[in-house]
């Protein structure tokens, strides 16, 4: 019976790895690749390479701080929450330290 069951949460699973996330940005869909350890988050956006520093809350939420923030908006943190998973994904809620708007996407395990 699927009716009442708790969404699949095995968030430990996607601590580390390599991913690829899609979003859409100003109507076109773009691809962000990235690599996480348990303390380092590298990720590739169009040829351009960044580090974040990752302090994990629980389990399932952690926090992104850029290494080398180039403006103003890169130094705030970023706030991710995993809200589902599956065996090779997981879905996410993600927003601003200090900003209320939050943005979901989902992430595929590619190793």
């Amino acid at each position: 019976m699927a009716c009442g069951q708790p969404p699949q949460r095995n968030c430990t699973d996607f601590k580390t790895g390599n991913f690829t996330f899609t979003a859409m940005v100003n109507g076109e869909e773009k691809e962000t690749t990235f690599s996480r350890t348990l303390d380092l988050e590298v990720d590739e956006y169009e040829g351009k390479v960044d580090s974040s520093s990752i302090r994990w809350i629980n389990d399932c939420e952690y926090v992104l701080k850029n290494l080398n923030p180039k403006n103003k908006a890169e130094e705030k943190p970023i706030h991710i929450k995993i809200l589902t998973t599956t065996e090779s994904s997981y879905t996410f809620e993600y927003n601003v330290v200090g900003d209320n708007r939050k943005f979901k996407g989902t992430a595929h395990k590619i190793d």
